[in-house]
Order: structure tokens, then C-alpha cells, then sequence
């Protein structure tokens, strides 16, 4: 047979395959084709082709099958030849691929929905997506539908590719994901330097990204931000303030996945002190050490004061961190002292010493200076006092004396008017001749007067109180006095001093209580009479003022300390700078807290208590608080103007400086967006949002370090309508397939309405996944075109619609008839009208018996018959009945039928010799497809012979026939099942 070279593709389409074949060199009237199943061998298929057709589809095939396929081929003379392939529709992919980590570092897990058709089994391949290393490579059964990855990198992004096998082919979808971060370990925060701070952990190699975050816990602020990529253990920040407390936090992060991880706090050196000095005070027995405050911070300072050349440590005194001097009081005089000035932060400290210093001597006591009964000799003895050593001397009085003579035998002398309180000198010396003795010297005192113009005050000192007096006109050696406490009645100082003294401070006493000094003047062993005066010591401010914020009820509490002495009550003055009033409130001194009520929520308050004691007050140091904001109420999320926007709007409820608005995907829960906003601003458009996406919103009132959250709003963006829509007919179904690109952002589904051209019936409704991208619109009316409108839908909010016309195939005719109502020159046709529409038939009509050109009829879409004629008799002819709608049309299958041929004439008989007899005749027209010739024994009726010749004979010569005999002949011409018979024509041998 004739070889026809049948190869066949796919073009890369799964429900499809096209069969090409060479045409014989003779030629072919036609094709026909065959396709059924190689498993089962069911047929599934017919199709044909006409002459000088080499190629045919298949559709509407089963992904990954494998089919047997024949063409046959018709030639001329009805000879046919065949030739039978087989092939397999390639396979198609998996649907709706996922892989997930689940919040696993080392775990992917992997799912999908089967490929349509059938497959021989699935390949998966995992790619390490840094490396590009391919790190799993299995094939599984084809009813698998997951697969779990284990052992795998944390914090590392995996590409998955999923083949379905079928044959030789495969088709592919690929995935990307990551798997959770780890989180490092061991975080460690210590310093470096003064101004530097040392951050180490272990285990980074689990994260794509690590994010550190350090904060100064002094200021509450962020002072350093870092992000490493996937490796780095350890990082120094520089450029710190020294003696400050860190806070330092640590992230992981790998794609989507964000992991909080460890955090650690840590103080960086303080700097030692500088210009460290000891030196002597106004005070009898202090010493101050002073020194200048290096950079940074520090908690506080510890001094210690250390005595004699080897530092013993004598005392301690912590004070504030911002403190640069402090005074020792009531140290022993004449001893040596240094001091350690000490900058504490933390556990850390740095220190620095001072050079000695010495405390003023005490002159030594019990001095005393006397005769012993010999006028001619002075002894004098003291008291140690401290210190290096002594000076001694003896002087003459305060003017020399005045030498008198007096004869011998005088031994005694009044001397009148002197002066009081001065002490005298009389010596007598023996002359005798031109020598003088040495003179024996001895001293007395006259009686005093008092001091003049006595006073007592604090000068605004809280622990001391100065005494001033002026001196009396006449003389004096010094004074004599004693303070006295007018609450105990006690007697709490003595005091003597040197006549040139005009005043005297006493130390060490009690703040804020009332005093009473007694003094008087004093001449030798003589005192004058008493004067007196009283004050005050200046009282000490409270101390620990502070405020606390009360949030139900509103309002505020003060606390505070009270501190060293005497009270006789509390003031307390509380205002706001937003509010014109304040509150002025007195308590006992026995009361060291008070709450404020009915006050303005969201507000600055400041606070000071002063303490009252006599006619002095003393003031603390501003404290101050905010009271709780109110939250917003009537928080609302509405859509923009674009689908990119949001509009948040809210009404305000009182207080507050600002409001922070935070803004996070709903799913995820991470903020995205912090946006501050003054106070008065009640709506906030947010632009650059992904359309079609989730969001949710919560307002923040903000009050000094308060806040209060609003209730959370959740909200949608427009989601965007879809891209390319396209409705294209499935020709092996009355159906629609329905297309479209998935536009831009997020969604939560689809939406699609499927109304009927024409009809009045109702749109039709459906949905699709937020993934889909096409829809099979099923059981349609045939022939009939749907208007379908599709929306991207996001919550409550939908897209614009896209909209789109498509048409069904129209259904081919059935049950066609060719009939011969037995007429030579007309055929009848009809045929069951199709379902559903069209725009009208094509009715084809074929001659099979000439090479005449076809007929071809246009008829209405309700059409179901037509006649045809003036046909050429004895002819077979093929009609085919199209219904045809638009561009799409659906053909009935092929019905043949014959005319009935004419009867031959000019019949003529002949006997060329004895024994045979020669028929002739002549064709009517096109004449017929063949001739039957019958002869007949005139005298017995009995059938002699019988000769089937082709429509091309005109004649045939019988043999071997009867000599002498009558025979009578008649001719037949045949097309098909009819035929037409001359009359019988009788001849003899």
C-alpha cells in the first residue's frame, strides 16, 4: 500500500494533538480518521479531511494519555489505504502549589492539587535559592499529592519545582519559600570602653538578616539601629555616652518570618572624676573636697575621706551624679586628711585622689601661769593639743609699766580710774646701786560691761545660725555664751571667745527649729551680765517629690519625704501650663501624700511642696507628671479615592499631645506604618497600601510617657479588577472558558455574572478562588452568546467590572436524511433541528460521481429541509448540513444518495456468426454508473445469461449461444440501489 508518512504533535498544548501526513502521488479523494484509546481500545474519535488536506486536531483531549490513532486514506477506484500511530497527549501541571514552613526552621512542607489527566508520577526538585545547589530530587507514585522537605537550612529561602511526568514529557510549576529564622543564642552585652560597648552571640547562622536594636535607658532612645546579613557574632558600638545604662535587643529575620530573640543590658565605664581637692572650710574642723565632672553619666558619686599618711578610710558619703564638691564636718583638729572621689555607674567605677590636707589646731587647753608663792619665778604648763608641734612665748602686757619711787618703808599703794575689764601688770624690781633685779611680774582684771547689739540669724542656712554683737566701749579678754533649743529647753552649745570676735556661727543644728542665745562678756576671771536673742534655722525642702499618675479615678498623687528637723506644715501648689488655675493645698506635718482629683485628662502637671518652719520657708524641686489621655472613639476605616488609599477617620475625646496611628496587615499583626499626628487632626488618608489587602488600624493617645490604645478597626483597599479578560468556546462542549490575568495587589476572591443575550431570565452568579485565573462556564445553550461581567471582591468592597461577550459553538444537526423520492434529476434533504441558536444552516451538496462543482444553500435558523433538482440522473451525490453561528460552526456528518439513472436507448441486436449475438446501445446524457445486460430464451422464458458491465460500456457480444434460436434482450442502467430497463428487443441466432 502507499505509505503516508503519519507523524504527530502536540505544539506544547496537553488536550490536543495534531497528525500530519504526506499525500499519496495519485492523489486522495479524502480523509478519515480514527482515535480511541490504547488502554481500553474504545473509540473516542472520528474525523475526516478532504483532498489535499495533510493535516488534523484532536481537542478536547486527556492530558498525559495515550491514544492509537488511524488514517485512512481514500483513492481512486474506492481504494483505501491506512496507517495506524500511536501518542500521548503531554501531561499537564499541578494546580494550586504550596509549600510551607509552618513557623518550622529545618521543616517545608509541600502540597498540591493533582494535574488533570493522567500522569505516570510527579518529579520534585528543591533548590537551595542562595546557592542555586540542588539540595532534594525524588519522583513519587502519581497519586501523591505532598511531600515533606526536613533537614533543611533555618532561616534559608528554598525554590521547589514539581514536574508531572507523563512519557517523555513533563510540566512544570515552581514555588518559593522560606523556612523560620533561628534564634542566636548566648547574647552578651559588656562594655569595651568608656564610650563603647561590646555585643556577642552564638547560633547566627539561622537567620538571613539579624537586626539589633540599642537603646539609652537614661533618655529612653534609640541610639543605634544595625541590620547584618547571615555570619556576624559580634558588633562594638562606638561613640556611646560613658557611664550610662544599654538596653540592647536582637531580631531575626528570614523573608516573611520575623523571631524576637534575647536581650541584655549593660553599662559603659564611667570616666574618674578630675582636679580632685581637699582644702580647708569656713566651718572650725571641715574640710571640702571639690572636683570637676568628667563627660558621660554616672549613677552617683562615693567620697571617702581618708586619714593620716597611710589613707585609713574614715568616711563615706554617696552623692548625686551631678554633685562636684562636699564638706567633712567635726573632724579632729591638726590631723592630716586626703580624699577619694569615686564615679559609680553600675557595677562599674572609676576613681581619683586628692593631694593632703591639714585641719586648723586647737590651742592647747588648761594653759595656766603661776607664781607657785615665788615672786621670782613663773611656771607655766598646758594640754597637749594636736599637730607638728609648739611655739612658745612670753610677752610683756599691752603697755609697758610705769615706774614709780617710792621711799623705803612703803609697802603698799593704791592706784584709782582704771579701766574695766583690762588686765594689769605690776612688777617690782630692787635697785641697789647700779643693778636691777629681774622684775617679778603679776596680772589681775578689772570687771567687764556686756556686749552691745546682740543678734541671731540663719542667714538661709538650714544646720547653722550666726551670732553678731558688737563689742563694748570699754575692755574685755573674750566672751562667754550658750545657744539653747526653746522646744526642749536644752542648752545645746558653749562657747568662748577672744575679745576681738564680733561674731560666731554655730554648726550641726537642727533645720527648721527655733533657738534662743545667752551671752555675755568676759574680763579675767569675770563675767558681765546677759543678753539675749532667738531665731530660726532655715527648715530643709522635702525630699523624693514625685508624682504618680491615678488612672481610674483621674487624677494625681504626690509623695514625698519629709526630710532632717523640724516642720510646722506642708504647702503644696499644683498647676498646669495649659490651665490658668492651680491648686494650693496646706497639710500637717505628720502627712507625706495627697491625691488630686477631678482633673483635665491628657495634661502636664507640676508639682512643688514647700515645708513652713517659723517665719522661713523651703521649696522642693519641681516634680512632674501627665495625667491618662482618653482614647478616640468612633474609629472608622473607610476606602480612598484610589484603590492604593485609606482613609482613617476618628473623634477626639479630650487630652493628649499628639496621636500615633498605627497601621498593620490584619494577617500578620506587624505594624507597617507609625504615623504622628497634632492633636485636632480627626482623619488621615494613607496612600501606597496594596490594593484589595486587609488592614487594621489602632490610634494611640499620646500624653507625656502615657498612652491609651483605641479600640482596633479593620478595614479593606478596593481591590483591582482583572487584567486580558477573554471568553473563548470549548468546541467539544457547549461551554465557555473564561479567562483573565490576576492584576496587581491581593484579594479575596472573584466574582462573575453570566447573563443570556436576549433572554429575560436573570444573570447567573458565581465564584472563583483569589487565585484563579480562568472559569469554565458549563451547560450553555449552543450557538447562543452570554455577556460575562467578572469583579475582584476584597471584603465588603468589589472592583469595577470587566466585562466581555462571548459565544457558544453551535450544536450540529442530527438524524440527516438524503432521500430519492424517485426522481432522476432531485434529492430531498432534512434533517432534526439542533439545539439551542445559530444564525443560519449552510447546506452543501456534493457530487461524488463528477468533478462538478458543489451546491451550496443558505437557509434560515429554523430551516429543516430542502429539496434539490436538476440534478444529473445516475449520480450519486453527498450533502452536508452546517449550523453556523459567528465565527464558530458545527457540521453534520456526511449522508450520500443516488439519482435514478435514465433507461439506455437506441437498443440495438446483432448476430456476427451462429453462435453469439451482439447487444449495442447508446447512454442517456451522463448515462450510468453501470449496465446489466439480461438474456432471455424467447421460446422458454427461461434467463439464458446475465452481464454486469461498467457505466463505460455501449456494447457487449454474448457467446457460446444456441444457433437458429430467438433470444430476447434488455438492458439495464444502474446507479446505486435504482435502476432503469429498456424494453425487451428479440433477435435470433
Amino acid at each position: 500500500g502507499t505509505l503516508l508518512n503519519v507523524s504527530v504533535s502536540d505544539h506544547g498544548w496537553s488536550d490536543s494533538l495534531l497528525l500530519s501526513w504526506d499525500e499519496p502521488e495519485q492523489g486522495a479523494e479524502g480523509y478519515s480518521l480514527a482515535l480511541s484509546s490504547l488502554e481500553s481500545g474504545t473509540p473516542l474519535q472520528n474525523g475526516s479531511a478532504g483532498p489535499n488536506i495533510t493535516s488534523f486536531w484532536f481537542h478536547g483531549l486527556t492530558p498525559g494519555t495515550r491514544y492509537e490513532i488511524e488514517v485512512t486514506a481514500t483513492l481512486a477506484c474506492m481504494e483505501t489505504t491506512s496507517q495506524t500511530v500511536t501518542a500521548q497527549t503531554r501531561p499537564s501541571p499541578v494546580r494550586n502549589l504550596t509549600l510551607s514552613s509552618s513557623g518550622s526552621s529545618d521543616v517545608l512542607h509541600a502540597s498540591w492539587v493533582h494535574a488533570h489527566g493522567q500522569r505516570d508520577g510527579y518529579h520534585l526538585a528543591l533548590y537551595h535559592s542562595d546557592s542555586q545547589t540542588l539540595v532534594r530530587n525524588v519522583t513519587i507514585p502519581p497519586n501523591t499529592s505532598t511531600f515533606l522537605f526536613d533537614g533543611l537550612l533555618a532561616g534559608s529561602e528554598y525554590a521547589l519545582k514539581v514536574s508531572t511526568q507523563a512519557g517523555s514529557s513533563q510540566a512544570s510549576t515552581s514555588i518559593h519559600q522560606w523556612t523560620a529564622p533561628s534564634i542566636p543564642a548566648q547574647l552578651r552585652l559588656s562594655p569595651g570602653s568608656s564610650t563603647s560597648l561590646v555585643a556577642s552571640w552564638v547560633g547566627a547562622a539561622g537567620a538571613a538578616w539579624l537586626h539589633l536594636t540599642l537603646h539609652n535607658l537614661l533618655t529612653q532612645m534609640v541610639t543605634t539601629t544595625l541590620s547584618a546579613r547571615r555570619g556576624l557574632t559580634s558588633y562594638t558600638f562606638q561613640h556611646l555616652h560613658p557611664g550610662t545604662q544599654y538596653w540592647l535587643g536582637l531580631s531575626a529575620t528570614a523573608g516573611p518570618y520575623t523571631t524576637e530573640g534575647p536581650n541584655a543590658t549593660a553599662w559603659t565605664y564611667p570616666l574618674s572624676p578630675g582636679n580632685v581637692t581637699l582644702s580647708g572650710a569656713e566651718e572650725q574642723s571641715s574640710l571640702q573636697a571639690r572636683w570637676s565632672a568628667p563627660a558621660g553619666e554616672r549613677d552617683f558619686y562615693l567620697v571617702t575621706l581618708q586619714e593620716g599618711a597611710d589613707s585609713a578610710p574614715m568616711r563615706n558619703i554617696s552623692v548625686g551624679g551631678d554633685n562636684s564638691h562636699v564638706t567633712f564636718h567635726g573632724l579632729s583638729p591638726g590631723k592630716q586628711y586626703s580624699v577619694q572621689v569615686t564615679a559609680v555607674a553600675g557595677p562599674y567605677r572609676a576613681s581619683a585622689r586628692s593631694t593632703a590636707a591639714w585641719t586648723q589646731p586647737l590651742a592647747p587647753s588648761g594653759v595656766s601661769l603661776s607664781s607657785q608663792g615665788n615672786p621670782h619665778s613663773l611656771h607655766a604648763s598646758w594640754e597637749e593639743a594636736m599637730g607638728e608641734g609648739y611655739v612658745l612665748a612670753l610677752s610683756p602686757v599691752e603697755h609697758p609699766a610705769k615706774n614709780t619711787s617710792l621711799l623705803r618703808g612703803v609697802t603698799n599703794c593704791t592706784y584709782e580710774g582704771l579701766r574695766p575689764g583690762t588686765l594689769y601688770s605690776f612688777e617690782v624690781s630692787t635697785i641697789a646701786g647700779p643693778y636691777t633685779s629681774t622684775p617679778r611680774r603679776i596680772t589681775n582684771w578689772t570687771y567687764p560691761l556686756p556686749p552691745e547689739q546682740l543678734t541671731l540669724s540663719n542667714e538661709g542656712h538650714s544646720t547653722s545660725l550666726r551670732a553678731s554683737w558688737r563689742a563694748a566701749p570699754t575692755g574685755s579678754n573674750g566672751y562667754t555664751g550658750a545657744l539653747w533649743e526653746t522646744k526642749f529647753q536644752e542648752q545645746v552649745r558653749n562657747i568662748t571667745v577672744g575679745s576681738n570676735w564680733t561674731n560666731v556661727t554655730f554648726e550641726d543644728l537642727v533645720p527648721g527649729r527655733q533657738y534662743i542665745l545667752e551671752m555675755a562678756a568676759m574680763a579675767g576671771p569675770y563675767q558681765s551680765t546677759v543678753r539675749s536673742a532667738t531665731d530660726w534655722t532655715y527648715p530643709l525642702a522635702p525630699t523624693g517629690v514625685t508624682l504618680t499618675n491615678t488612672q481610674r479615678p483621674l487624677g494625681l498623687s504626690a509623695f514625698w519625704d519629709k526630710a532632717a528637723g523640724d516642720v510646722d506644715h506642708f504647702h503644696l501648689q499644683l498647676y498646669s501650663k495649659s490651665h490658668p488655675a492651680q491648686r494650693n493645698i496646706t497639710v500637717g506635718p505628720n502627712i507625706h501624700n495627697f491625691t488630686f482629683l477631678g482633673l483635665s485628662p491628657g495634661t502636664q502637671y507640676f508639682l512643688r511642696v514647700t515645708v513652713l518652719a517659723g517665719p522661713y520657708r523651703s521649696s522642693s524641686h519641681f516634680a512632674t507628671e501627665w495625667t491618662y489621655p482618653l482614647s478616640l472613639a468612633n474609629v472608622s476605616v473607610q476606602p480612598g479615592r484610589r484603590p492604593q488609599e485609606l482613609r482613617v477617620s476618628w473623634v477626639e475625646s479630650g487630652g493628649g499631645r499628639n496621636h500615633l496611628v498605627q497601621l498593620s496587615v490584619a494577617e500578620s499583626l506587624s505594624i507597617i506604618r507609625n504615623m504622628s499626628v497634632p492633636r485636632g487632626v480627626t482623619q488621615l488618608d494613607l496612600e501606597g497600601l496594596v490594593p484589595g489587602s486587609r488592614y487594621r488600624v489602632e490610634i494611640i493617645s499620646q500624653a507625656g510617657p502615657h498612652r491609651t490604645s483605641s479600640q482596633t478597626a479593620i478595614g479593606y483597599t478596593v481591590p483591582l479588577p482583572p487584567l486580558s479578560l477573554s471568553a473563548n468556546p470549548v468546541r467539544t462542549a457547549w461551554a465557555l472558558a473564561v479567562h483573565w490575568e490576576t492584576p496587581p495587589g491581593q484579594r479575596d476572591g472573584y466574582q462573575l455574572s453570566v447573563l443570556e443575550e436576549g433572554s429575560s431570565a436573570p444573570a447567573k452568579n458565581l465564584e472563583a478562588g483569589k487565585d484563579s485565573t480562568n472559569v469554565t462556564l458549563a451547560w450553555l445553550q449552543p450557538g447562543t452568546c452570554y455577556l460575562v461581567g467578572i469583579w475582584a471582591v476584597a471584603g465588603p468592597y468589589r472592583s469595577l467590572p470587566k466585562n466581555i461577550t462571548g459565544c457558544t459553538v453551535p450544536a450540529a444537526p442530527t438524524n440527516l436524511s438524503l432521500i430519492n423520492t424517485g426522481s432522476s434529476s432531485e434529492l430531498y434533504t432534512c434533517w432534526n433541528k439542533a439545539p439551542g441558536r445559530r444564525d443560519h444552516y449552510r447546506v452543501v451538496l456534493y457530487s461524488l460521481s463528477t468533478q462538478s462543482r458543489e451546491q451550496v444553500q443558505i437557509l434560515t435558523p429554523d430551516a429543516q429541509n430542502i429539496t434539490w433538482s436538476h440534478l444529473e440522473a445516475g449520480s450519486r451525490f453527498a450533502v452536508q448540513v452546517t449550523a453556523v453561528k459567528g465565527l464558530f460552526e458545527a457540521s453534520s456528518t456526511n449522508v450520500t444518495q443516488w439519482t435514478h439513472p435514465l433507461a439506455p436507448a437506441n437498443l440495438t441486436l446483432d448476430s456476427p456468426s451462429a453462435s453469439t449475438l451482439q447487444v449495442s446501445w447508446a447512454a442517456t446524457r451522463r448515462g450510468a454508473e453501470g449496465y446489466v445486460v439480461d438474456v432471455y430464451n424467447t421460446a422458454s422464458r427461461s434467463h439464458v445469461k446475465r452481464m454486469v458491465l461498467s457505466g463505460g460500456a455501449r456494447s457487449h457480444i454474448f457467446r457460446n449461444l444456441s444457433p437458429g434460436t430467438r433470444y430476447s434482450v434488455a438492458v439495464r442502467a444502474t446507479a446505486g440501489p435504482f435502476h432503469s430497463s429498456t424494453s425487451n428487443l428479440t433477435h435470433c441466432t
